[in-house]
């Protein structure tokens, strides 16, 4: 990759995507990366655990969405460090004509881009490096990969929490969202904020004032209101770990403070 890409990696101050990419066992980060995971897991232990619960969620919504929905194209922006089951590898797994185009402004994510490259001959993948804000962008390059006359998923796991003004956050994902046709589907997680969960609050105001980007929580109702005018599915706005979990004989899974949602656009 282009070295003026590594050159946009600041490895002195810790940031978000690689410390998700540490929660989840990956290597695509560093030690200040691990040192800051440690000091938040130490402010709320399950902390971790909402890493593994939200990258659970997002193999289980594209398998509705490819499996029960129909949909083969997919969206996906604030895209994150490859891992394990990326959204193109879940739907080509079932459908392999499925089109992905990944969109993140991590230099790092872009170093690591070719892993979200691979796709199956029948369908084809894409990555953009742009910021959510830049609408416009994303639509335009998108569109050169994906069909905007047939329903299109969009994702966005864990990124409107980097956009700190409401009015923009909402605009955003409306002006994305009128953008793609009926049958369209929006997909969401969101970091909360809980009296419940105190220690949550405490761990992103650490996180804060020693990380970047900074992150803003929101109330369930808050994240409900950015699938207005949408149909949302059953069970509505959760905790991605209760959002159609499978079957576990120990019971329903304990709730995490990343509340998610899946909708369709009538």
């Amino acid at each position: 990759m282009a070295e003026q890409h590594r050159d946009r990696i600041n490895t002195a101050q810790p940031h978000t995507a690689r410390i998700w990419n540490y929660w989840l066992g990956g290597k695509d980060n560093y030690p200040v990366d691990q040192e800051a995971g440690d000091q938040i897991r130490k402010l709320h232990p399950g902390i971790g655990d909402y890493a593994q619960a939200d990258r659970l969620f997002l193999g289980r919504a594209v398998r509705h969405l490819v499996a029960d929905c129909g949909i083969r194209q997919f969206l996906d922006i604030g895209t994150g460090l490859p891992t394990a089951d990326n959204t193109h590898e879940v739907a080509q797994r079932l459908a392999p004509e499925s089109r992905v185009v990944y969109v993140d402004n991590d230099p790092l994510v872009l170093v690591h881009a070719r892993a979200l490259l691979t796709s199956t001959p029948e369908g084809r993948t894409d990555y953009l490096d742009e910021d959510l804000r830049n609408v416009d962008r994303i639509l335009e390059h998108a569109a050169k990969t994906l069909d905007f006359s047939q329903p299109v998923a969009l994702v966005l796991l864990g990124v409107v929490i980097f956009l700190e003004d409401d009015a923009q956050a909402y605009g955003i994902v409306r002006r994305l969202m009128d953008a793609l046709p009926s049958g369209s589907h929006l997909v969401l997680s969101h970091t909360i904020t809980d009296p419940a969960m105190p220690d949550v609050d405490a761990a992103v105001a650490f996180w804060n004032e020693h990380g970047t980007p900074k992150l803003t929580q929101r109330t369930p109702d808050q994240v409900t209101r950015f699938f207005d005018g949408l149909e949302l599915l059953a069970p509505g706005v959760v905790s991605c770990s209760r959002w159609r979990p499978e079957p576990d004989t120990n019971g329903v899974p304990a709730e995490v403070a990343m509340f998610s949602g899946v909708a369709r656009k009538p």
